[in-house]
């Protein structure tokens, strides 16, 4: 049952069968033990993926007419693998009779559209191509290629001259290399992965060989294909940078930082220390290639996604033993890293200006992984708008240029912005949707980090049994694989959870243990980030000691960055540290500075705090205004721990809550919630969500009886009638 699954091993497989419900039944009793628990890559070619199915299709499409077969079998040709849009074109040159097609829409095989041939599904698409013989497919290929000469169309040209080939030929193989890099350079990097799949099938050279079967599994990563990446890379030359970059996003991230390292210092070695635009280089040695291939990536790209990985454990000491390699190899060091190392050191000052730089290439059109890291230094300064801004860049950049897998990569950091600035439902909606991304990519690691975000939001959302979730699997899969930021983060989200729940003692633990228990276990940085939710509960439970050394840092370091946030938290933490009288004017610096700053979530949060210590005060009026400010802004952030922690206050103060308004009620949902109950209002059942979802059952039913608390309801009657009012315009 695909159901019984891991939820990163049921997207990838419904995405690797095209969403056909058929074949996913047929691949799961196919799997290894080793490939149903994500071990092994899962199957990539038709053929393994649901060999029953596409025995039963190829059987319907020969009992078509020789006519009708032919025409298929042209146009599947046309679409698959590589869709060439030149079937009206071939159609012509050859004289074909395309009446015939009838005989298929008559079957339901395909039908004539626009711009071809509509095949009923991708399947039997693959069956109709599959049932023509070998020399068929190479004369239809042929005969394609033949028609493939307008501008920007070579690349598909050479695909079909080289799969009409007869047997292997060094001169098709170059020109199939050739135009794997022109594609490359175009942004189509899952066609320049078939070009070089063929061209390696066809070169006649065994080294040769290996070493585009290397480069095409580079750009089966890049373009999203992580299976067949991995297929690929077994079958290629051993290559540490592509070794490292799988152990970046779905493995060791220790492993990945000491091939990746290895890898930049091999690479700066052979270059000297320098990358020429003609080797894979830019212009400015801290940017990326287009689309890195394995040998071609430039020292100072591998060095950053060395960064990375000391980033994801946690270990910040190798950040600064990277820097220390650059250094010896005279390599352009990201800012993040030379950044990362000065903070590890306490260097504030420098650290800030390294990390500013590294911020300020956030422009358009930038370099996917320039444009991550600008946004991880934007988020370490507390600029959140910046951040959002380097992120989402980063993902339209990635986009444009064919590189999927980083697409989710950058929606990891760019959750953070989200959930700092107060929009934990648009934040949890894209990050469910880069969860997604993630799992079909193969890139469990940033699954994990992204698992671990959802729990915050839902700690935000106040969904408890969600948070404790997601936070669950984050940390078990994060302490498996030495992933100390996931595993952080996740342990942030509990802690904030307690917080808001008023379990103050469990939530200064759980922020006290954040990085006590080292590299791939805590994270110094998250601790950091942390703090004024540590400091808050720390008085709470009237232990201090600690609590105080941590806020002397965390104010050190808002102190150097000059962020109004940090500062303005900082003032916050000195309130709350503050006796009576004396805290109130830490407090309206607080709001002052926050009125500057961007954290509107935690605006509302010192707004209630400050409220709570006029109560206590007895200062009733202020106090009622301030508890009623904040509780506004929770109930529009959906936070309601939030806004039940400040109409607790208001009902000490003996104040009415706020006014209600008359909302939508289906604002109360959290992004996932809504989903879930629009598909239900739809007509669709708990199994049927799930499958369209790649969730299971159990997981939707959850999310169900979360929908009918939330809303006060008890049946699905109810439901479908409140989704139909709510969303009249």
């Amino acid at each position: 049952m695909i159901s019984a699954l891991p939820e990163g091993i049921r997207v990838r497989l419904l995405h690797s069968v095209y969403g056909d419900p058929r074949a996913a039944a047929e691949l799961v009793t196919l799997l290894s033990d080793r490939q149903s628990a994500g071990l092994d890559p899962l199957p990539t070619d038709p053929v393994d993926l649901a060999p029953a199915l596409l025995r039963a299709l190829r059987a319907e499409i020969r009992a078509l007419p020789d006519d009708t077969r032919l025409l298929l079998l042209l146009a599947a040709a046309d679409q698959y693998p590589v869709a060439t849009h030149a079937f009206p074109r071939a159609v012509t040159a050859a004289r074909l009779d395309t009446r015939p097609l009838e005989t298929a829409e008559a079957a339901g095989v395909a039908h004539s559209g626009a711009g071809g041939v509509v095949f009923r599904d991708a399947w039997t698409r693959i069956a109709a191509y599959e049932s023509g013989s070998p020399a068929d497919r190479r004369d239809v290929h042929r005969l394609l290629a033949r028609v493939l000469h307008g501008e920007g169309e070579a690349p598909r040209r050479s695909w079909h001259r080289g799969a009409g080939a007869l047997g292997p030929s060094g001169r098709l193989a170059a020109e199939l290399r050739g135009s794997a890099d022109k594609a490359r350079r175009t942004g189509r990097l899952a066609l320049a992965r078939v070009l070089l799949e063929r061209a390696a099938a066809l070169c006649p050279d065994p080294a040769e060989r290996s070493r585009l079967v290397t480069r095409a599994a580079a750009d089966a990563w890049q373009a999203g294909d992580g299976d067949r990446a991995r297929r690929l890379a077994a079958d290629g030359a051993a290559d540490d940078a592509l070794s490292g970059l799988f152990a970046l996003r779905a493995g060791n991230a220790t492993e990945a930082f000491d091939a990746l390292l290895g890898a930049a210092a091999q690479r700066a070695r052979t270059t000297g220390g320098k990358d020429s635009p003609e080797q894979g280089g830019t212009p400015d040695a801290g940017e990326a290639p287009l689309a890195p291939t394995p040998r071609l990536d430039p020292a100072p790209h591998l060095l950053a996604r060395a960064t990375e990985a000391a980033v994801y454990t946690g270990d910040l000491r190798r950040c600064r033993e990277a820097a220390r390699v650059a250094g010896r190899l005279g390599i352009a060091q990201p800012g993040t890293l030379g950044g990362l190392a000065a903070a590890f050191e306490g260097r504030y000052e420098d650290a800030r200006d390294l990390l500013q730089a590294a911020a300020g290439r956030c422009g358009p059109g930038g370099d996917p992984t320039v444009l991550i890291h600008a946004g991880i230094a934007a988020l370490m300064l507390g600029d959140h708008t910046r951040a959002a801004t380097a992120t989402l860049r980063a993902a339209t950049s990635a986009r444009a240029r064919g590189a999927t897998a980083v697409m989710a990569q950058a929606m990891e950091f760019r959750a953070y912005a989200d959930f700092w600035t107060g929009r934990p439902q648009a934040g949890q909606a894209a990050a469910a949707e880069a969860l997604h991304q993630a799992y079909a990519t193969g890139q469990d690691n940033g699954a994990c980090h992204l698992q671990a975000a959802l729990a915050m939001f839902a700690a935000i959302t106040g969904d408890a049994d969600l948070c404790r979730e997601r936070a669950a699997a984050a940390r078990s899969y994060a302490l498996a694989r030495g992933l100390g930021l996931p595993a952080a983060l996740a342990q942030w989200a509990l802690a904030f959870l307690d917080l808001t729940d008023g379990r103050f003692a469990g939530a200064a633990a759980r922020l006290r243990a954040l990085a006590g228990f080292g590299p791939g276990h805590g994270h110094r940085a998250i601790r950091h980030l942390a703090t004024p939710h540590y400091v808050e509960a720390a008085v709470r439970t009237d232990d201090t000691r600690i609590a105080r050394a941590a806020h002397a840092d965390y104010h050190r370091w808002a102190t150097a960055v000059h962020s109004p946030d940090d500062l303005a938290l900082s003032a916050r933490c000195r309130a709350l540290l503050a006796p009576g009288e004396e805290a109130v004017e830490h407090y309206r610096t607080a709001l002052g500075l926050h009125a500057r700053g961007t954290r509107d979530f935690e605006r509302a949060r010192t707004e209630l705090l400050f409220g709570s210590a006029l109560r206590r005060l007895r200062r009733r009026s202020e106090a009622r205004d301030r508890l009623r400010s904040a509780l506004e802004a929770f109930d529009h952030f959906g936070a309601p721990h939030c806004a039940a922690q400040a109409r607790a206050e208001l009902r000490a103060l003996g104040a009415p809550a706020a006014p209600t308004h008359a909302v939508n009620p289906t604002a109360r949902l959290t992004a996932q919630q809504l989903l879930v109950a629009r598909m239900v209002a739809e007509g669709a059942t708990n199994r049927e969500i799930a499958a369209r979802l790649a969730l299971s059952p159990r997981t939707i039913d959850h999310h169900l009886r979360g929908v009918f608390t939330r809303l006060g309801i008890r049946s699905r009657i109810e439901l479908v009638r409140l989704i139909a009012q709510s969303e009249v315009p």
